[in-house]
C-alpha cells in the first residue's frame, strides 16, 4: 500500500477530524502522531494516510482544502520509519509483558 504524511500544525488538529468525516478518506487506514513523540523537535502532529489509490487522492484534494502540508518524499520516509519503529517497539514491550 501506499500511504501519505501530512503536517498538522496544533491549530489545524480539527481538520484532521473534518477529513475522516469524508467516506473516501475514512475507508483508508489513517494515524495521526504527534512530532514530540516520535523524536522530532516540532510542534506539531502527523497524519498519515494509507491505502487506495482513489483515498490517496481524495485525501490530497481534502488536504489542499484545509491547507494541511503534505511531506515530501523524503521527510514522509523518515517520518514512517519513526512511526514504525515507535509501533516496533510497543510489540517488544507488549512481548515483554505477555511473552
Amino acid at each position: 500500500m501506499t500511504y501519505i504524511i501530512f503536517e498538522v500544525k496544533k491549530d489545524q488538529i480539527g481538520k484532521i477530524n473534518e477529513m475522516l468525516k469524508d467516506d473516501v478518506v475514512n475507508r483508508q487506514s489513517v494515524l495521526t502522531r504527534d512530532a514530540h513523540a516520535l523524536g522530532i523537535d516540532k510542534d506539531v502532529s502527523y497524519f498519515k494516510v494509507e491505502g487506495s489509490d482513489e483515498g490517496l487522492k481524495r485525501a490530497l484534494e481534502l488536504a489542499e482544502e484545509y491547507e494541511l502540508k503534505k511531506l515530501d518524499e523524503k521527510e514522509a520516509s523518515d517520518v514512517n520509519q519513526k512511526i514504525l519503529d515507535e509501533e516496533d517497539s510497543a510489540a517488544d514491550g507488549m512481548g515483554m509483558i505477555f511473552g
